[in-house]
């Protein structure tokens, strides 16, 4: 609508000012949002970390507690909530935990050739975003690409460890393949 004493030139600023303020809360709402991911995913790391190392010394603590003659890893995960071969009540892991990046109480396993789990791993094939900074027994990590290949376990002492297979012979065949 033109307004008497309005130059030309004038109309349709207005519209021109609110379409470049949209673009610009567009914009910031799309970098807030990466911004957001990115803190979900760095939190979900941390937490994977923290669970990945109460499996790892769950297993540990198994294979600690072997009486004489026995396997020093478990078959199934449930082993670790309660040992069968243990008289009495005994527990090396609490529950099992519900994974920060998929959200089941799903994991992936790392086998060794007698079929006993000596490692867990995430099921989520998402890129990794902590490359440095973890403890000295998960330095294995920082070399990884994805979330499914962080291992938790016996199998995830060190690097020097896993490339000398002391520690589970036939380690290396029972992992699965990197994708």
């Amino acid at each position: 609508m033109v307004r008497p004493g309005q130059p030309r030139c004038q109309r349709g600023m207005i519209y021109v000012a609110l379409l470049l303020a949209l673009a610009l809360i567009g914009g910031g709402t799309a970098i807030a949002l990466q911004f957001a991911e990115t803190a979900r995913i760095r939190a979900a790391e941390a937490e994977l970390l923290g669970i990945g190392a109460e499996y790892r010394r769950a297993l540990l603590h198994y294979a600690e507690a072997t009486p004489v003659g026995f396997p020093t890893a478990p078959e199934k995960i449930e082993e670790l909530l309660r040992d069968p071969r243990q008289p009495g009540k005994v527990r090396h892991l609490r529950r099992v935990y519900v994974d920060p990046l998929t959200g089941k109480a799903e994991w992936g396993f790392v086998r060794d050739l007698d079929r006993r789990i000596v490692g867990i791993h995430s099921l989520s094939h998402t890129p990794v975003i902590k490359r440095e900074g973890f403890p000295a027994d998960l330095g294995a990590l920082g070399n990884q690409a994805f979330h499914d290949q962080w291992i938790f376990g016996v199998a995830a002492m060190s690097p020097e460890v896993q490339a000398e297979d002391r520690l589970l012979p036939g380690l290396e065949a029972a992992r699965p393949p990197a994708r």
